[in-house]
């Protein structure tokens, strides 16, 4: 089975709801991992030998997350209304990037999952089903 992993990282400030108190604004330079996959082995490349060109995979990230981009992720939909945790802004780029891959990648092909590494060693993962 083929995988493959496009990274992209943006800085933006939150302030986490954690039991019912919100903790001071903070920043961090956030590194995302998104990791397409194959459902077989050579039989998920395309003609040219690829699972999905990394710079395609890239340029969806990076429009994914420009709005996210030196902001206060508690101001920025959809985290104006979500607790901007890590798992959830891991969650809310899967589906993204899924909802604009996946039917382009279909069938041999799928977005699996998104890391979110919001401090060295802190790192967040969403698996899509």
């Amino acid at each position: 089975m083929f995988t493959i992993q496009v990274n992209h990282e943006f800085c933006a400030a939150h302030a986490l709801s954690l039991l019912g108190a919100h903790e001071p604004l903070h920043g961090h330079n956030f590194k995302t991992t998104a990791t397409i996959i194959g459902t077989s082995s050579e039989s998920s490349l395309d003609d040219d030998g690829l699972l999905c060109d990394f710079h395609t995979v890239h340029a969806e990230l990076l429009d994914i997350c420009a709005p996210f981009t030196n902001t206060n992720l508690n101001e920025t939909p959809p985290f104006d209304k979500l607790n901007p945790t890590a798992e959830l802004i891991a969650k809310h780029i899967a589906d993204e990037l899924a909802s604009r891959l996946d039917e382009a990648l279909a069938p041999h092909a799928k977005v699996h999952a998104v890391s979110v590494t919001e401090a060295p060693g802190c790192i967040a993962t969403y698996t899509r089903s």
